[in-house]
This record gives C-alpha cells, structure tokens and sequence, in this order.
C-alpha cells in the first residue's frame, strides 16, 4: 500500500488503540466491528512497514516504532482539527471545546468560579476542567491548556509566566494557644508541621528572612497531605503548622480561624505558569480562555508579578 493509504480514519483508529490498548472497547466507541478495527491497524502497519503494536490475548501496546509514530500521529491529526476550526472561527462566534488542566485546590477554590464568568461570557464554548497535581503530558492527554504551580523542567509548550504565588505560615488560635508561638525560625523544628507528602523536599522549610537570606529549617510533622485542601483542613483544625499559599487560606485567615506566624520570615514564593499546547495557541476559543485567565489569576489574593 502506498501512502494514500495512511488515511486519518486509520490514523485515529491507531491512536484510540494506543490509549486505551483495547480493540474490542475501541470498535464499541467507534461503531464498527473489532474485524475492521483490526484491519485499519494491518493497512496502517503495512503502509508504514514497521509493527506498530505488540498484540497479546488480553492487551495491546506499542512498539518502539508505535510510541514515536503516536506522537506524530497526535501532532498531525491536531493540526488537522486546527486547520478546520480556523476555518470555521472566521465566519461565526467561538465555539467548541477546551481542555483545561489545573492542580486541584487551586482549580476548586477559585478557577472553577473563573470558568463560570468565562462561559457566562462565551456561552458556547465548553471547557474540559481536569483538576490533577500530577504533571501529565498535555499532547498525549489531550490537554490545551495547563495552570502550573512550581518551577517547569524544559518543555515544548508554549509558556505563559503569571507571577508567583505568594506563601505565609500559619496556624490555628487552639494550636497556638496550646503549644505557645515559635519566636524565631529555629524553634519551628519543635512543633508539628502538616507536611505536603507531594511536594519535593516538604521536610525542610527555605523561609526569607527581613535582611532578604535564606534560612533552611528542618521540619517534621505526623500528618503527612498530598492535597492542598486536606493541608487547609488540618491547619484550621489546630494539627500544627505549615506554609500555605494565600490563595488557598486567605478566607480562613479574615475570619480568624488562622493566624500568621513570624509574619516577619516568608516560605519563598511559588511560580505561576500558564503552559499551553502551541499548535492549539491560535485557535480561537483557547485565545480566549487563556487571555482571560491571564487576566484574573493576576486578580488572586497572593499572586503578584515576579
């Protein structure tokens, strides 16, 4: 076969396999029988002249050859959909999906709110709102966009600086009241600290000091989170100290139900990214969420310009 026969529908057909490693849960999806699923794979295969996939009685996977292929594939078939929704973005409103991911607490604190005066202004377009603090890989996921907390590794994406988000320590009036405030960084080893078990290096505090040196002090905690929202409950229920991002507390802190601790030594700021898939920049309806969200996460308690 030449290569008029590596035709898109084969092409989907392959990456919907790769992804769910399944040819009967992919013929359910698609409509058609397993027979034509395991055909398009054979053509593909023969056009290309290398095994894409490892078959097995119970699940297929990708060859050496197959996981480089699925990529190009990925980056072909969205430029296709691109090229069809450029079109169709210059003769009416924006419509359509956005896939957008966002570390958790952040997204249910505040950027689910931020999604509802978007779509209140874009009624047509909807947003895919995948809350994760994993670092997935938005080509293979399908992701547009994703709001990133925390330094970025080298990347490929299209990269949107925010500013960073600004931290405080903090703790509970019964917490403190109980155990007495640390008046000096040092004495911070001798209380218990709620700990983010997701965070590299959590065990050790980096706080800025008023003369603008860093101290590092070793924590330790029997409470161990891997989300910022648990952190949040434990701090206002008195389980001990901890950094936290003014975004995730600042409430809680109005109302009393936290206090500041040695207000005067800071947990270093956290940068705040919007990374974004670059053939998916110039669509119309990611423009828009992306400039929008440039425009109201600047708006959150704590973030500030680098």
């Amino acid at each position: 076969m030449d290569s008029a026969g590596l035709s898109l529908d084969r092409m989907r057909t392959f990456v919907r396999v790769a992804e769910r490693g399944n040819l009967s849960m992919v013929a359910r999806e698609l409509g058609v029988g397993q027979s034509t699923v395991t055909r398009h794979l054979n053509e593909l295969e023969e056009a290309v002249g290398v095994p894409l996939l490892s078959r097995t009685t119970r699940r297929v996977t990708l060859t050496d050859e197959g996981s480089r292929y699925y990529t190009n594939c990925l980056q072909i078939l969205r430029l296709v959909e691109q090229a069809a929704e450029e079109a169709r973005d210059a003769r009416r409103a924006p419509a359509g999906a956005v896939r957008l991911s966002c570390t958790a607490a952040l997204g249910v604190m505040h950027i689910t709110r931020l999604i509802f005066d978007f779509q209140d202004k874009h009624p047509d377009i909807r947003v895919d709102l995948n809350l994760t603090d994993e670092r997935i890989d938005l080509v293979r996921e399908g992701v547009d966009v994703a709001l990133r907390l925390g330094p970025l590794a080298d990347s490929a994406m299209k990269l949107h600086a925010l500013g960073e988000s600004h931290r405080l320590l903090v703790g509970a009036p019964t917490y403190l009241s109980a155990h007495g405030r640390p008046e000096r960084p040092t004495d911070l080893s001798r209380y218990e600290t709620v700990i983010m078990s997701n965070v590299a290096g959590s065990d050790q505090l980096v706080l800025s000091s008023p003369d603008g040196t860093s101290l590092l002090i070793p924590v330790s905690g029997k409470l161990r989170v891997d989300h910022g929202l648990a952190a949040r409950k434990a701090l206002a229920a008195g389980r001990g100290i901890g950094p936290a991002h003014l975004w995730l507390v600042h409430d809680i802190l109005d109302d009393g139900q936290l206090e500041v601790v040695l207000g005067d030594y800071r947990p270093l700021p956290v940068p705040v990214s919007l990374l974004i898939v670059p053939e998916r920049a110039a669509i119309a309806r990611v423009r828009l969420l992306v400039d929008f969200l440039v425009a109201e996460i600047s708006r959150l308690p704590g973030i500030r310009p680098s």
